[in-house]
Protein backbone atom coordinates (compact mmCIF):
# COMPACT_ATOMS: atom_id res chain seq x y z
CA UNK A 1 0.00 0.00 0.00
CA UNK A 2 1.65 3.34 -0.96
CA UNK A 3 0.23 7.22 -0.11
CA UNK A 4 1.04 10.52 0.03
CA UNK A 5 0.25 12.66 2.77
CA UNK A 6 1.37 16.64 4.20
CA UNK A 7 3.90 16.51 6.95
CA UNK A 8 2.68 19.30 8.44
CA UNK A 9 -0.78 17.72 8.34
CA UNK A 10 -0.22 14.31 10.04
CA UNK A 11 1.80 15.81 12.54
CA UNK A 12 -0.96 17.55 13.64
CA UNK A 13 -3.41 14.89 13.60
CA UNK A 14 -1.17 12.40 15.02
CA UNK A 15 0.01 15.08 18.51
CA UNK A 16 -3.74 15.46 18.99
CA UNK A 17 -4.37 11.71 19.77
CA UNK A 18 -0.69 10.66 20.66
CA UNK A 19 -1.87 12.47 24.34
CA UNK A 20 -3.82 9.03 24.61
CA UNK A 21 -0.88 6.99 24.50
CA UNK A 22 0.26 6.03 28.43
CA UNK A 23 4.23 6.03 28.93
CA UNK A 24 3.74 1.86 30.09
CA UNK A 25 1.75 -0.15 28.62
CA UNK A 26 0.58 -3.47 29.34
CA UNK A 27 -0.12 -4.32 25.75
CA UNK A 28 2.93 -3.59 23.33
CA UNK A 29 0.94 -2.56 20.54
CA UNK A 30 -0.53 -0.02 22.05
CA UNK A 31 2.80 1.98 22.20
CA UNK A 32 2.04 2.40 18.36
CA UNK A 33 -0.47 4.04 16.19
CA UNK A 34 -2.92 2.31 13.90
CA UNK A 35 -3.37 3.30 10.35
CA UNK A 36 -6.14 2.23 8.11
CA UNK A 37 -6.11 3.63 4.71
CA UNK A 38 -9.29 3.01 2.30
CA UNK A 39 -10.01 5.11 -0.92
CA UNK A 40 -7.98 8.33 -0.11
CA UNK A 41 -9.00 8.25 3.32
CA UNK A 42 -6.30 7.72 5.99
CA UNK A 43 -7.81 6.73 9.42
CA UNK A 44 -5.25 7.09 12.40
CA UNK A 45 -6.25 5.72 15.66
CA UNK A 46 -4.70 5.68 19.20
CA UNK A 47 -5.59 4.27 22.58
CA UNK A 48 -5.08 2.79 25.96
CA UNK A 49 -7.07 0.25 27.74
CA UNK A 50 -9.72 2.66 28.54
CA UNK A 51 -9.81 5.59 25.75
CA UNK A 52 -9.71 5.37 22.32
CA UNK A 53 -8.82 8.33 19.85
CA UNK A 54 -9.18 8.19 15.94
CA UNK A 55 -9.35 10.97 13.50
CA UNK A 56 -8.91 11.35 9.75
CA UNK A 57 -7.10 12.45 6.96
CA UNK A 58 -6.58 13.15 3.51
CA UNK A 59 -4.34 11.47 1.69
CA UNK A 60 -3.26 11.58 -2.55
CA UNK A 61 -1.75 9.19 -4.99
CA UNK A 62 -2.88 6.00 -2.97
CA UNK A 63 -2.52 2.39 -3.88
CA UNK A 64 -4.08 -0.37 -2.51
CA UNK A 65 -5.74 -0.29 1.18
CA UNK A 66 -5.33 -1.93 4.17
CA UNK A 67 -4.09 -1.60 8.05
CA UNK A 68 -0.98 -1.72 10.38
CA UNK A 69 0.32 -0.20 13.46
CA UNK A 70 3.05 1.90 13.63
CA UNK A 71 5.35 2.81 17.13
CA UNK A 72 4.28 6.33 17.56
CA UNK A 73 7.94 7.34 18.61
CA UNK A 74 9.49 5.69 14.48
CA UNK A 75 6.45 8.36 13.52
CA UNK A 76 6.32 11.53 15.46
CA UNK A 77 9.81 12.39 16.80
CA UNK A 78 11.15 12.46 13.32
CA UNK A 79 8.32 14.34 12.04
CA UNK A 80 8.45 17.08 14.84
CA UNK A 81 12.23 17.92 12.56
CA UNK A 82 10.83 18.19 9.35
CA UNK A 83 9.95 21.13 7.74
CA UNK A 84 6.21 20.93 5.97
CA UNK A 85 6.27 18.96 2.67
CA UNK A 86 4.82 16.03 1.07
CA UNK A 87 5.78 12.25 2.54
CA UNK A 88 5.28 9.16 0.83
CA UNK A 89 4.26 5.76 2.72
CA UNK A 90 5.54 2.88 1.08
CA UNK A 91 4.09 0.04 3.00
CA UNK A 92 5.14 -3.65 1.85
CA UNK A 93 1.99 -5.73 2.65
CA UNK A 94 3.80 -8.62 3.23
CA UNK A 95 6.80 -8.03 5.30
CA UNK A 96 4.94 -4.91 6.45
CA UNK A 97 8.24 -2.80 5.96
CA UNK A 98 7.92 1.14 5.96
CA UNK A 99 9.22 3.22 4.10
CA UNK A 100 9.37 6.85 4.49
CA UNK A 101 9.83 9.35 1.78
CA UNK A 102 10.90 13.23 2.06
CA UNK A 103 12.42 16.11 -0.41
CA UNK A 104 16.22 14.83 0.91
CA UNK A 105 16.01 11.60 2.33
CA UNK A 106 14.21 8.40 3.55
CA UNK A 107 13.93 6.05 6.55
CA UNK A 108 12.73 2.96 7.06
CA UNK A 109 11.17 0.47 10.08
CA UNK A 110 8.89 -2.37 10.45
CA UNK A 111 5.60 -2.09 11.31
CA UNK A 112 2.92 -4.72 13.03
CA UNK A 113 -0.57 -6.21 12.03
CA UNK A 114 -2.89 -3.78 11.94
CA UNK A 115 -5.87 -6.77 12.89
CA UNK A 116 -3.78 -7.38 16.33
CA UNK A 117 -4.88 -3.71 17.48
CA UNK A 118 -8.16 -4.00 20.13
CA UNK A 119 -11.38 -3.24 18.71
CA UNK A 120 -13.28 -0.92 21.07
CA UNK A 121 -16.55 -1.67 22.99
CA UNK A 122 -19.69 -2.21 21.57
CA UNK A 123 -22.42 0.11 22.98
CA UNK A 124 -25.78 -1.57 24.38
CA UNK A 125 -28.92 -1.58 22.74
CA UNK A 126 -30.06 0.36 25.66
CA UNK A 127 -27.45 3.42 24.54
CA UNK A 128 -28.63 7.06 24.99
CA UNK A 129 -27.77 9.91 22.89
CA UNK A 130 -26.87 13.03 24.01
CA UNK A 131 -26.17 16.10 21.37
CA UNK A 132 -24.37 19.28 22.78
CA UNK A 133 -22.36 22.35 20.90
CA UNK A 134 -19.02 21.81 20.91
CA UNK A 135 -18.17 25.32 22.75
CA UNK A 136 -20.90 24.15 25.85
CA UNK A 137 -19.43 21.27 26.34
CA UNK A 138 -15.65 22.53 26.36
CA UNK A 139 -16.80 25.11 28.72
CA UNK A 140 -18.59 22.32 30.66
CA UNK A 141 -15.57 20.71 31.19
CA UNK A 142 -13.08 23.20 31.60
CA UNK A 143 -14.71 25.53 34.41
CA UNK A 144 -14.84 21.62 36.25
CA UNK A 145 -11.87 19.33 35.11
CA UNK A 146 -9.64 21.53 37.88
CA UNK A 147 -11.44 20.32 40.81
CA UNK A 148 -11.39 16.75 40.06
CA UNK A 149 -9.93 14.56 42.29
CA UNK A 150 -7.24 12.04 42.10
CA UNK A 151 -8.10 9.94 44.88
CA UNK A 152 -7.50 5.94 44.43
CA UNK A 153 -10.09 4.59 47.50
CA UNK A 154 -13.34 7.17 45.72
CA UNK A 155 -12.44 6.65 42.24
CA UNK A 156 -15.86 8.15 41.48
CA UNK A 157 -14.31 11.32 42.41
CA UNK A 158 -11.78 11.58 39.33
CA UNK A 159 -13.80 12.40 36.77
CA UNK A 160 -16.94 14.82 36.34
CA UNK A 161 -20.24 13.67 36.71
CA UNK A 162 -22.70 14.52 33.93
CA UNK A 163 -25.95 14.88 35.18
CA UNK A 164 -28.52 14.88 32.30
CA UNK A 165 -32.18 16.46 32.64
CA UNK A 166 -34.95 16.78 30.26
CA UNK A 167 -34.63 20.40 31.09
CA UNK A 168 -30.84 20.87 31.49
CA UNK A 169 -27.59 19.27 31.58
CA UNK A 170 -24.95 20.12 35.35
CA UNK A 171 -21.55 19.42 35.06
CA UNK A 172 -20.33 18.54 38.58
CA UNK A 173 -16.36 17.86 40.19
CA UNK A 174 -15.48 17.36 43.46
CA UNK A 175 -12.52 16.26 45.45
CA UNK A 176 -14.43 16.71 48.82
CA UNK A 177 -12.19 19.58 49.44
CA UNK A 178 -13.97 21.92 46.92
CA UNK A 179 -16.82 21.40 44.54
CA UNK A 180 -17.62 22.85 41.18
CA UNK A 181 -21.14 22.71 39.54
CA UNK A 182 -21.67 24.34 36.37
CA UNK A 183 -26.12 23.85 35.17
CA UNK A 184 -26.39 24.98 31.24
CA UNK A 185 -29.87 25.17 29.35
CA UNK A 186 -28.10 24.52 25.84
CA UNK A 187 -28.09 21.30 26.08
CA UNK A 188 -30.97 18.85 27.74
CA UNK A 189 -31.33 14.56 26.95
CA UNK A 190 -34.30 12.77 26.36
CA UNK A 191 -35.16 12.18 30.18
CA UNK A 192 -33.11 11.39 33.46
CA UNK A 193 -29.47 10.07 32.96
CA UNK A 194 -25.93 10.47 34.27
CA UNK A 195 -22.70 9.39 33.61
CA UNK A 196 -19.01 10.01 35.28
CA UNK A 197 -16.22 11.12 33.04
CA UNK A 198 -12.87 10.15 33.67
CA UNK A 199 -10.18 12.53 34.20
CA UNK A 200 -8.03 12.04 31.29
CA UNK A 201 -10.82 11.94 28.31
CA UNK A 202 -11.84 15.16 29.90
CA UNK A 203 -8.09 16.51 29.99
CA UNK A 204 -8.29 15.19 26.20
CA UNK A 205 -11.56 17.32 25.31
CA UNK A 206 -10.43 19.60 26.88
CA UNK A 207 -7.90 20.34 24.25
CA UNK A 208 -9.73 19.14 21.05
CA UNK A 209 -12.73 21.60 21.53
CA UNK A 210 -11.53 24.40 21.14
CA UNK A 211 -10.66 23.08 17.78
CA UNK A 212 -14.12 22.25 16.58
CA UNK A 213 -17.26 24.11 15.93
CA UNK A 214 -20.80 22.00 15.60
CA UNK A 215 -22.44 19.82 17.76
CA UNK A 216 -20.95 16.86 19.32
CA UNK A 217 -22.73 13.93 19.69
CA UNK A 218 -22.19 11.29 22.82
CA UNK A 219 -23.89 8.13 22.94
CA UNK A 220 -23.52 6.06 26.06
CA UNK A 221 -24.69 3.42 27.99
CA UNK A 222 -23.88 2.63 31.88
CA UNK A 223 -19.99 2.14 30.82
CA UNK A 224 -19.32 3.04 27.88
CA UNK A 225 -19.62 6.87 25.26
CA UNK A 226 -19.15 7.44 21.71
CA UNK A 227 -17.82 10.98 21.24
CA UNK A 228 -18.27 11.92 17.80
CA UNK A 229 -17.05 15.46 16.62
CA UNK A 230 -16.50 17.04 13.81
CA UNK A 231 -12.72 16.01 13.21
CA UNK A 232 -12.42 13.32 16.09
CA UNK A 233 -14.27 10.68 17.34
CA UNK A 234 -13.49 9.08 20.92
CA UNK A 235 -13.90 5.74 22.88
CA UNK A 236 -13.77 6.23 26.56
CA UNK A 237 -15.08 3.60 29.62
CA UNK A 238 -16.71 5.29 32.47
CA UNK A 239 -15.95 5.73 35.93
CA UNK A 240 -18.20 2.73 37.72
CA UNK A 241 -19.89 4.22 40.86
CA UNK A 242 -22.47 6.13 42.22
CA UNK A 243 -22.04 9.71 42.18
CA UNK A 244 -22.81 11.04 45.81
CA UNK A 245 -25.52 13.74 45.84
CA UNK A 246 -23.41 16.63 45.40
CA UNK A 247 -26.61 19.11 46.14
CA UNK A 248 -26.89 18.08 50.14
CA UNK A 249 -23.28 19.69 50.50
CA UNK A 250 -24.41 22.90 49.51
CA UNK A 251 -25.38 25.46 52.33
CA UNK A 252 -28.55 26.97 51.63
CA UNK A 253 -28.98 29.43 54.04
CA UNK A 254 -25.93 31.71 54.32
CA UNK A 255 -26.82 35.30 56.03
CA UNK A 256 -22.69 36.57 55.64
CA UNK A 257 -22.56 37.96 51.86
CA UNK A 258 -19.89 39.79 50.31
CA UNK A 259 -18.88 41.25 46.88
CA UNK A 260 -15.39 41.97 45.40
CA UNK A 261 -12.86 42.13 42.50
CA UNK A 262 -12.18 38.97 41.87
CA UNK A 263 -8.48 39.77 40.07
CA UNK A 264 -7.86 41.82 43.30
CA UNK A 265 -8.71 39.00 45.34
CA UNK A 266 -6.76 36.40 43.71
CA UNK A 267 -3.42 38.24 43.35
CA UNK A 268 -3.38 39.32 47.46
CA UNK A 269 -3.49 35.62 47.46
CA UNK A 270 -0.63 34.90 45.71
CA UNK A 271 1.16 37.33 46.99
CA UNK A 272 0.09 36.87 50.94
CA UNK A 273 0.25 32.93 50.31
CA UNK A 274 3.75 32.84 49.90
CA UNK A 275 4.36 33.61 53.85
CA UNK A 276 2.17 31.02 54.39
CA UNK A 277 3.07 27.23 56.23
CA UNK A 278 4.25 25.42 53.08
CA UNK A 279 2.61 22.88 54.71
CA UNK A 280 -0.86 23.77 55.37
CA UNK A 281 -1.10 26.99 52.82
CA UNK A 282 -3.98 28.52 55.48
CA UNK A 283 -4.33 31.74 54.79
CA UNK A 284 -7.11 33.92 56.75
CA UNK A 285 -9.63 36.54 55.93
CA UNK A 286 -10.87 38.77 58.11
CA UNK A 287 -14.29 40.37 56.72
CA UNK A 288 -15.79 43.76 57.91
CA UNK A 289 -17.82 45.83 57.01
CA UNK A 290 -16.01 47.98 54.10
CA UNK A 291 -12.90 45.08 53.51
CA UNK A 292 -11.61 41.79 53.92
CA UNK A 293 -7.80 41.35 55.14
CA UNK A 294 -6.05 38.56 53.58
CA UNK A 295 -3.40 37.46 55.94
CA UNK A 296 -0.89 34.23 56.49
CA UNK A 297 2.00 33.48 58.76
CA UNK A 298 4.68 30.64 59.22
CA UNK A 299 5.26 30.50 62.82
CA UNK A 300 8.20 28.38 62.01
CA UNK A 301 10.52 30.98 59.86
CA UNK A 302 8.96 34.05 61.23
CA UNK A 303 7.49 35.21 58.25
CA UNK A 304 3.90 36.81 57.99
CA UNK A 305 1.73 38.69 55.62
CA UNK A 306 -2.03 40.64 55.06
CA UNK A 307 -3.29 43.10 52.66
CA UNK A 308 -6.46 45.13 52.59
CA UNK A 309 -8.96 45.42 49.94
CA UNK A 310 -11.96 46.92 50.06
CA UNK A 311 -15.49 45.23 49.57
CA UNK A 312 -18.78 45.25 49.88
CA UNK A 313 -19.88 43.08 52.93
CA UNK A 314 -23.14 42.68 55.16
CA UNK A 315 -23.05 40.23 57.56
CA UNK A 316 -21.22 39.72 60.95
CA UNK A 317 -17.44 40.57 61.37
CA UNK A 318 -15.92 36.84 61.08
CA UNK A 319 -12.85 35.65 60.50
CA UNK A 320 -12.53 32.64 58.33
CA UNK A 321 -9.50 29.67 57.14
CA UNK A 322 -8.97 28.43 53.38
CA UNK A 323 -6.84 26.75 51.75
CA UNK A 324 -4.70 29.13 49.46
CA UNK A 325 -3.43 26.85 47.18
CA UNK A 326 -7.53 25.35 46.66
CA UNK A 327 -9.24 29.17 46.67
CA UNK A 328 -6.72 30.52 43.74
CA UNK A 329 -7.75 27.75 41.89
CA UNK A 330 -11.39 28.48 42.50
CA UNK A 331 -10.60 31.71 41.39
CA UNK A 332 -8.72 30.84 38.39
CA UNK A 333 -11.46 29.35 37.04
CA UNK A 334 -14.46 31.58 37.80
CA UNK A 335 -15.61 33.89 34.19
CA UNK A 336 -16.38 37.00 36.11
CA UNK A 337 -14.91 40.29 36.71
CA UNK A 338 -16.66 40.39 40.53
CA UNK A 339 -17.12 37.37 42.76
CA UNK A 340 -19.73 36.88 45.35
CA UNK A 341 -18.66 35.22 48.63
CA UNK A 342 -21.75 34.00 50.74
CA UNK A 343 -20.65 32.14 53.77
CA UNK A 344 -22.88 30.84 57.20
CA UNK A 345 -20.17 30.68 59.77
CA UNK A 346 -16.32 30.16 59.58
CA UNK A 347 -17.06 25.89 60.04
CA UNK A 348 -18.85 25.77 57.48
CA UNK A 349 -18.41 25.63 53.55
CA UNK A 350 -18.23 29.08 51.61
CA UNK A 351 -20.14 30.06 48.54
CA UNK A 352 -18.13 31.80 45.34
CA UNK A 353 -20.63 32.73 43.05
CA UNK A 354 -19.53 34.51 39.85
CA UNK A 355 -21.75 38.33 39.62
CA UNK A 356 -21.69 38.37 35.88
CA UNK A 357 -23.41 35.08 34.56
CA UNK A 358 -22.74 33.91 31.30
CA UNK A 359 -26.25 33.69 29.27
CA UNK A 360 -28.22 30.53 30.17
CA UNK A 361 -25.11 29.14 32.39
CA UNK A 362 -25.13 28.66 36.14
CA UNK A 363 -22.22 28.05 38.17
CA UNK A 364 -21.63 27.59 42.01
CA UNK A 365 -18.32 26.77 43.67
CA UNK A 366 -17.73 25.68 46.98
CA UNK A 367 -14.82 25.52 49.25
CA UNK A 368 -14.55 23.79 52.80
CA UNK A 369 -12.70 26.51 55.53
CA UNK A 370 -9.86 25.52 57.80
CA UNK A 371 -9.60 25.63 61.78
CA UNK A 372 -7.94 29.08 62.56
CA UNK A 373 -5.31 28.66 66.02
CA UNK A 374 -6.73 31.65 67.44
Amino acid sequence: MKFVVSSATLLNHLQAISRVINSKNTLPILDCFLLDLKNNILSLTAADSETRLETLVEVSSTEGEGSLAINAKNLLDPLRELPDQPLTFDINDETLEVFIYYHNGKYNFVGLKGDEYPEPKELKDSALKLTIDAETLFSGINRTVFATADDELRPVMNGIYFDITADDLTFVASDGHKLVRVTTTEAKGEGRSSFILSKKPANLLKSLLPKENGPVEIEFDENNAYISMSSYKMVCRFVEGRYPNYNSVIPQNNPNSLTLDRLALLNALKRVSVFSNAASSLVKLQLSEDKIVVSAQDIDFLTAAEEMIPCSYSGNVMNIGFKAAFLIDILNNIPSSDVRIELSDPSRAGLILPVEKEENEDMLTLLMPMMLND
